[in-house]
């Protein structure tokens, strides 16, 4: 995206195009995988489910590193499969340069498929056994070299002359790697973390900060619109395909199809299911291409032994169950196009009634059938994605499809509210549960239905967490500084969440003019709390604008003490005060962080300015 911004300026238009290309290309590479050993059909079958994926509709045109880690697995899958046909030791080079790439787009998630994918080319490959080990390791060599080569230059470059390693604590890259994009996603203990890094609950159902987790996760209203429309259909199809080629030999190319794309299914599913760390909606893109790789294979395996009953029993059978299913989750969406989820259900009943009835009655019936089937399956992820790909998506937590009951106005999991309005007013979630209470809450951030936060803190300010979307909610709040105000005034933004940190703000022309007085005197026109609060303002005026904390704000970059060197030496104008941060997102829990110590110095310190609804702080001007 940043080359593209490069050759073709700033727009929309240049970041959205490559990760549409990204799309492309994913859904070309899942095309070329399953056709090699199951025929153009079923390759086209699978590009075709994966690009109506709804959680691939929305991440394949939107401005985030997952169609990139997407891209990047398949063609890892893809060089696997390859080298499973005549062990070739390239195509375990080439795996192992897709692996460390993708480590270089998101780290330890990259390598959740390694293990399965390792252990069936060791029982499977057509070499001997130390051969299939001795490639094995090339192909680490081969990741170790393609993803730490930029690792090496940052950990050895002296950190005084680097930038600092945003979401670590210690200005580590290993740090962020193993801690909080790495066992902190699974055990919740994320040091910087939004939320303070607090460990969440564990597996079986337990209530971690992100959500529940446990097995049923994915298929809950907040994700199974996103990815489990097939999720049931994947699970039955790779059980069918392993028990129909469970004769077939050690290295037969398409069990170790079947085996490589359902272990990589079932270790994704089983740690997303179970992680209680940060965990997005969006994430579930992942599944996507293993779970169109399986049904193609599984249906087209299944169809090409239709004349035996027990396959066509099986069709009818994943026909029906998915049928169901989407009724189940169209339901949650009562009132979008109602006729739907009905007219799902018929069809796949009609469909799977066709198939059984067409063991005696021939072909025609077959194929007719067939048909529907397909188009009870697709019915709701092609109105899911039709429904995404017309509805513009903003902020940094995104989701497909229309509003869902019971999902909840949360992030992930997480329920967050808006951001903190003028005089000390707080933000207002969805419907459902209550949070804490406070000072009075402006609107901020609105979910769907779920969730209703509670009211502010404190005043001055307020943010409001509340958990158990749905039901009776419990709440907690803590006092923040006053922020910019709420999804309609000047500078609140849109889905204004955490004040600034998720969605940014919007600059009122006063504020920009404000900013741009006398810029060209500083070396940064200002400095806000959170990275994404920081851009709204270095967008708007076309300005340096400093981000304090990093993404969350919770970064110990600048420590209070260059902060203070830094407007000792003018080179900050103002402070915009209200941002995301303050006295919120302490490591480990704590209340305290380097960005709420920066914003009590300034605000001590300094003169207030009020722009609108924006409050500045002049650091040219010390307070009286």
């Amino acid at each position: 995206m940043a080359l593209s911004v490069r050759l073709f300026g700033l727009s929309s238009w240049s970041i959205l195009v490559p990760e549409a290309l990204m799309g492309v290309a994913t859904v070309g590479v899942l095309y070329a995988a399953v056709r090699r050993r199951f025929g153009v059909g079923a390759g086209l079958f699978a590009g075709a489910l994966l690009a109506l994926t709804p959680v691939a509709a929305l991440m394949f045109r939107f401005n985030n590193p997952d169609a990139l880690l997407c891209l990047l697995m398949v063609c890892a899958v893809y060089c696997v499969l390859r080298a499973l046909e005549d062990a070739r030791t390239k195509w375990l080079l080439l795996a192992g340069a897709c692996f460390g790439f993708a480590f270089l787009t998101k780290t330890l998630q990259a390598w959740l498929i390694l293990p399965p994918l390792a252990l069936v080319y060791v029982v499977c490959a057509p070499t001997r056994l130390r051969r299939r080990f001795g490639q094995l390791l090339l192909g680490g060599l081969a990741m170790v070299v393609s993803g730490g080569w930029w690792v090496a230059i940052v950990e050895l470059w002296p950190a005084g002359s680097r930038p600092y390693i945003g979401g670590s604590q210690s200005n580590s890259f290993l740090e962020l790697t193993f801690g909080y994009n790495g066992l902190g996603r699974l055990n919740g203990n994320e040091a910087g973390s939004v939320g303070g890094g607090r460990p969440g609950g564990g597996g079986g159902g337990g209530g971690a900060s992100w959500g529940d987790t446990g097995f049923t996760r994915l298929f809950a209203s907040d994700m199974g619109g996103q990815i489990a429309w097939l999720l049931p259909a994947a699970a039955l199809l790779l059980v069918a395909g392993l028990v129909v080629l469970r004769r077939a030999g050690r290295t037969d190319a398409a069990r170790a199809a079947f085996l490589v794309w359902g272990g990589a299914l079932l270790i994704t599913f089983a740690t997303f299911s179970f992680m209680s760390g940060i965990f997005h909606q969006y994430y579930n893109i992942a599944l996507a291409p293993y779970i169109a790789a399986l049904v193609a294979m599984g249906a087209t395996l299944l169809w090409r032994r239709r004349d035996r009953t027990a396959a066509v029993l099986v069709l009818a059978g994943t026909i029906a169950v998915t049928a169901a299913w989407a009724y189940v989750l169209l339901a949650r969406s009562p009132q979008w196009l109602p006729w739907l989820r009905w007219s799902v259900m018929a069809v796949g009943a009609v469909a799977a009634l066709g198939l059984l009835l067409s063991v005696r009655m021939g072909r025609r019936l077959a194929v007719v059938a067939a048909g529907l089937g397909v188009a009870a399956g697709l019915g709701g992820p092609v109105a899911y994605a039709a429904n995404t790909v017309d509805t513009p998506h903003t902020g940094s937590i995104v989701t497909a499809g229309p509003k869902v009951e019971g999902a909840g106005g949360r992030h992930g999991g997480m329920i967050i509210v808006g951001g903190p309005g003028p005089d000390g007013k707080g933000g207002q979630g969805g419907q459902g549960g209550q949070g804490g209470q406070g000072g009075q809450g402006g609107q901020g951030s609105k979910g769907s239905r779920g969730s209703k936060a509670g009211q502010g803190g404190p005043p001055p300010g307020g943010q409001t967490q509340g958990q158990n979307p749905g039901r009776q909610g419990q709440g907690q709040s803590q006092g923040r500084p006053a922020g910019p105000g709420g999804p309609n005034g000047p500078d609140g933004g849109r889905h204004n969440t955490l004040g600034g940190l998720l969605n940014g703000q919007q600059v009122s022309p006063e504020t920009k003019a404000a900013l741009q007085e006398n810029a060209a005197d500083h070396t940064w026109a200002a400095a806000a709390i959170g990275s994404q609060n920081a851009a709204s303002y270095q967008l708007a005026t076309q300005l340096p604008v400093m981000p304090i904390g990093g993404f969350n704000g919770s970064d110990p970059s600048p420590t209070l003490a260059q902060f203070k060197e830094y407007v000792r030496q003018g080179k900050i104008h103002y402070f915009v005060g209200g941002g995301a941060g303050g006295g919120f997102f302490g490591p480990n829990g704590a209340q305290k962080s380097t960005s709420s110590d920066i914003t009590s110095w300034v605000e001590k310190n300094f003169k207030k300015v009020t722009v609108g609804s924006t409050t500045l702080y002049d650091l040219t001007k010390p307070a009286s």
